[in-house]
């Protein structure tokens, strides 16, 4: 086994990695980048070492630096995490020129798979069921259009060698065909330095299946069972579960047996997974083989009790699989929810900024042992990479944690999400939390009618909006606010006592995640005979007691016993009360204008990026919806359009530029 590992790769993989590494005894080496110089994975390594600027391609994805690290430390493995470098068979000849082990499969299956088309032609050859498609060489614009119009829309453009929903379009008619290959080519070129598509039937409502799969050198190989992961958005996924619900055992046993012969197809060694498409008829389809750990690799690890990296450090150092397919099984079952710092309801874009406040659930460190005993498993399980004062930043995915929780069945899984979602504390930017709450109790989720289309089929019910007990947590602000006056000010020490035994105090709020500027109005009164706190014209009796900061506070109104924690941020109260989370102003403070603009053909930057491509001219004229200005943040790219029909009067930035967040991009004479 290894003595000292060098980990190349940030955030809540990198901590992944480490945590094996220090129960094995394992020497772990750290890299970062300027922007992560005080990042939790360089605090929880033995060691770490500064590999350049923010930007990835200065510092995360320069393979020469890595190697230099590595070599300097004496590190005598290199695990890439997923994403970065981790598909990237460069990185791995070079690891192998330097006398590094790289923690990944032999670069023939890097490079086979890591083509999507040559895959395709792959496993086209060894009889494995593929969706209709187009995977040739020919990248002509004319033969991409007839290819397409043979297939019959609508149709699915792929990046050939992406990854993660990158470079991906759906094309409905044959007229939308040269934007989407356009911008589809863009994207692939900028995320993996290469334009090739290929081009797949796309199927209505289908499935994503996917089969983790193990070898050795010693041409051993498993598959260890399969996980769902059809909730995506964006292609990208945002809730997974192991075992898939609904499958049947037989449909489990031959998607299985296939993932191993893709994986002997390509004499495969290490970590791997196959990516199926199925129908709703139960046929599954050959999509992809992702050639290194997944991000969604924990709900199989819970299902099965092994430490999948573990496995990976083993098989890399030489040793054989520690267990062989009739020892494998499957105990119960796995969610996992992934925490992002974005804004569902503005197309989940993603946000930045300070994490001011972050609380989760009562979860068991990650212990699971190399030989899975049961008794090892937690029913709650956090792995992230940020910790509470750490930033957000627009040079990285935007991702917080993953909620992993297990249960005896599905149904036992989904109340343990359920209540630890409603555990989970964020102020800072805008988390998807409230709609993965939304979406794991919606009625498709929770009845296993799983499809890749799901969120959008369920948009209106799942962004509808919710009436939540704003009274209530109105009044939890309030008694956080006394409090903090009690504890600040000489004058309220004695909690309002006077000596005419009287007090009044009017309090108004603003509800932040309305959009005006409407206020309400609080009366707290307090007499001989105690407190009154009066609200939408209703009159209670109020007692509280408890806390300030983030602490625990809880009240009496009226009849009503209420508990809460309430976070104070200057004049901003966020309270988290039965799940909700709300957040009020105190008084009269300035409107956050930027977190109000919502909708579609906004005329500034939704969030710190670069200008990839400017569609008008000035004095064009243009209808609304006109796309005119594509921006790339957060490795995804945004299309501003034009909010109403009118002029195009000045261009304000240019191909390349960097913009700040909430930047007039343009300005438009609007006509009638």
């Amino acid at each position: 086994m290894f003595k000292k590992i060098l980990i190349a790769n940030r955030g809540e993989i990198a901590c992944r990695v480490a945590a094996t590494c220090r129960r094995l005894g394992i020497h772990s080496v750290a890299v970062y980048s300027d922007a992560d110089a005080k990042a939790k994975h360089v605090s929880i390594c033995d060691e770490a070492v500064h590999i350049g600027a923010a930007p990835t391609a200065e510092s995360y994805l320069r393979i020469e630096r890595i190697i230099d690290a590595a070599q300097r430390t004496g590190a005598q493995a290199v695990h890439p995490g997923y994403g970065f470098l981790s598909e990237n068979e460069a990185f791995a000849q070079a690891c192998a020129a330097a006398g590094i082990a790289f923690i990944g499969p032999p670069v023939g299956a890097i490079a086979t798979m890591g083509s999507k088309a040559a895959a395709k032609t792959l496993m086209q050859a060894a009889a494995v069921p593929l969706v209709p498609g187009y995977h040739g060489e020919d990248q002509d614009c004319a033969r991409l259009q007839r290819e397409a119009d043979a297939i019959g829309y609508p149709v699915l453009l792929k990046a050939s060698a992406g990854g993660g929903g990158k470079g991906m379009r759906v094309v409905e008619r044959r007229e939308e065909f040269a934007a989407a290959l356009t911008s589809c080519q863009r994207e692939a070129a900028s995320s993996f330095g290469n334009d090739r598509v290929l081009i797949e039937k796309y199927l209505v409502r289908p499935r994503h299946v996917e089969v983790q799969v193990f070898a050795d050198k010693h041409r051993n190989a498993v598959y260890l069972f399969d996980r769902d992961c059809s909730v995506q958005r964006r292609h990208q996924k945002v809730l997974e579960e192991a075992p898939a619900p609904g499958l049947s055992d037989d449909t489990r046993r031959a998607m299985g047996k296939a993932a191993v012969a893709v994986a002997r197809a390509v004499d495969y060694v290490g970590a791997g997974t196959v990516e199926f498409i199925m129908t709703p008829g139960g046929e599954f389809y050959f999509m992809e083989m992702n050639t290194r750990l997944q991000v969604e690799h924990p709900v199989t690890e819970m299902v099965t009790g092994l430490d999948l990296v573990e496995w990976q450090l083993r098989v890399a150092a030489g040793e054989k699989l520690p267990l062989q397919q009739h020892e494998l099984h499957v105990s119960g079952h796995a969610i996992e929810a992934r925490i992002y710092a974005e804004n569902p309801a503005r197309g989940f874009l993603p946000s930045t900024g300070t994490l001011l406040h972050l609380r989760m659930p009562d979860a068991v460190e990650f212990r699971l042992g190399g030989q899975g005993s049961p008794a090892s498993r937690a029913p709650v399980r956090i792995d992230s990479g940020v910790r509470q004062g750490d930033t957000i930043t627009p040079h990285y995915d935007p991702m917080i944690a993953k909620l992993i929780v297990h249960g005896a069945d599905r149904g036992d899984a989904l109340a343990r999400l359920s209540r630890a979602l409603c555990e989970i504390e964020i102020v800072g930017p805008h988390t998807n939390i409230e709609f993965l709450h939304r979406i794991s109790t919606s009625e498709p989720f929770t009845h296993a009618d799983l499809d890749t289309g799901l969120i959008e089929r369920h948009h209106a019910v799942l962004f509808a909006r919710r009436e939540k007990p704003v009274g209530e947590a109105l009044a939890l602000a309030t008694a956080a606010l006394l409090a903090r006056e009690r504890d600040t000010s000489p004058w309220t020490a004695l909690s309002h006592w006077r000596l005419n035994g009287h007090y009044t105090q009017v309090i108004e709020w603003r509800d932040v995640e309305r959009a005006d500027d409407a206020t309400i109005a609080v009366r707290f009164q307090c007499d001989a005979n105690g407190a009154v706190l009066e609200l939408n014209g209703k009159a209670l009796p109020f007692a509280w007691w408890g806390g300030d900061g983030a602490h625990e506070l809880g009240m009496t109104l009226g009849v009503q016993r209420i508990t809460g924690r309430v976070f104070v941020d200057r004049d901003i109260f966020h309270v988290f009360s039965r799940g909700d989370a709300f957040a009020f102003e105190w008084k009269n403070l300035l409107a956050h204008a930027a977190d109000a603009e919502h909708g579609e053909g906004r005329l500034s930057a939704p969030m710190p990026g670069k200008v990839i491509a400017v569609l008008v001219e000035p004095g064009a004229r243009v209808k609304k919806g006109t796309p005119l200005i594509v921006m790339e943040a957060m490795k995804m790219e945004h299309t501003i359009a034009a909010p109403a029909a009118g002029k195009i009067e000045q261009i304000l930035y240019a191909v390349g530029d960097q913009v700040a967040d909430g930047a007039q991009l343009l300005t438009l004479e609007v006509t009638a």
